[in-house]
């Protein structure tokens, strides 16, 4: 009888140590998942680390215009904390000294002094505080496939077309970037024509020879129906090359010649993968929750908290 007494004691010890070790480790993950900070690569060369919530006032200011409606917003923060975080994941594999510049090559991030000057003064106050409700509101929460953090691309308007796959645009797949609906209610919000001469096309375009002809063709398209390999000037161009090099706002294009001149009209806004954030706010306005916009763009994504390893 006494050594089950014994054996009873030592079991509630036991029990009582590791409640509290469990608790404690659990909340030393929550606090370390809430308290990440991004180091951001300054126009000046200098890095500078903040609180990863904080930064991301800075981006959705200069990503997404700030009177779209809150639960548009609040997918454009997920979106961004998921490239965020993803972006300070891979520090234990390639360390650059900075996880984010302050460019669209990464994310756009806006200083305060900057923002105000976007927005003005008296809306700096009524903006500012939507956006601190968007991140509060999303506080920690990340998309999620296949065990990691997913690639949460985003553009301005996918215009009259389905958004792309990733590997019509890029070379790499992904199961969650596919065709889907852009759901803009005005998919020619974006529509911009360009009038370039033969010898000032050929110049941008890098051709010595200028032909006599524009022939302007596009020889594939991609799933969507946008361009992906054009000719022109007798020379084949990947459309998003050509989008570069003639500062074209989109691939889905169209080409006209009109005397001496080529007229390139394109439609949309953006590299078209991932969520369009036109199509975000029209689905907003349409009383559809942040989880649901983001889980339309991005099929097979889920939302979770985020966990550092």
């Amino acid at each position: 009888m006494k050594k089950e007494w014994m054996w009873l004691i030592v079991i509630s010890i036991c029990i009582g140590l590791l409640i509290p070790w469990s608790v404690l480790r659990w909340q030393r993950e929550k606090v370390a998942a809430n308290d990440i900070f991004i180091r951001v690569l300054m126009t000046n060369g200098k890095v500078s680390s903040m609180p990863l919530e904080d930064y991301l006032i800075g981006v959705v200011a200069a990503e997404m215009p700030a009177d779209f409606q809150l639960e548009a917003l609040k997918a454009q923060t997920i979106a961004a904390r998921t490239y965020a975080v993803k972006q300070y994941s891979a520090r234990k594999l390639t360390d650059k000294g900075y996880d984010v510049d302050t460019t669209v090559k990464t994310q756009a991030w806006l200083t305060n002094a900057q923002i105000r000057n976007k927005w003005g003064l008296i809306n700096y106050w009524r903006y500012r505080g939507k956006l601190e409700k968007a991140v509060k509101e999303t506080q920690g929460m990340v998309l999620v496939a296949n065990g990691d953090y997913i690639d949460a691309f985003y553009h301005s308007s996918s215009g009259r077309k389905p958004t792309e796959r990733s590997e019509d645009v890029w070379t790499s797949s992904r199961s969650y970037l596919q065709n889907v609906s852009s759901e803009e209610t005005n998919p020619e919000r974006y529509v911009k024509s360009i009038s370039f001469s033969r010898g000032d096309l050929a110049k941008k375009l890098g051709i010595s020879f200028v032909p006599q002809q524009f022939n302007f063709q596009i020889l594939s398209k991609t799933t969507a129906g946008r361009a992906k390999t054009v000719k022109i000037l007798g020379k084949v161009f990947e459309a998003t090359q050509l989008r570069v090099l003639l500062g074209l706002p989109s691939t889905d294009i169209e080409g006209v010649v009109q005397g001496d001149h080529l007229v390139i009209t394109a439609y949309g806004k953006g590299h078209a993968v991932g969520m369009s954030q036109w199509g975000a706010n029209d689905m907003a306005l349409r009383n559809i929750k942040a989880q649901e916009i983001l889980t339309h763009f991005y099929p097979g994504a889920k939302i979770m908290q985020i966990t550092i390893n």
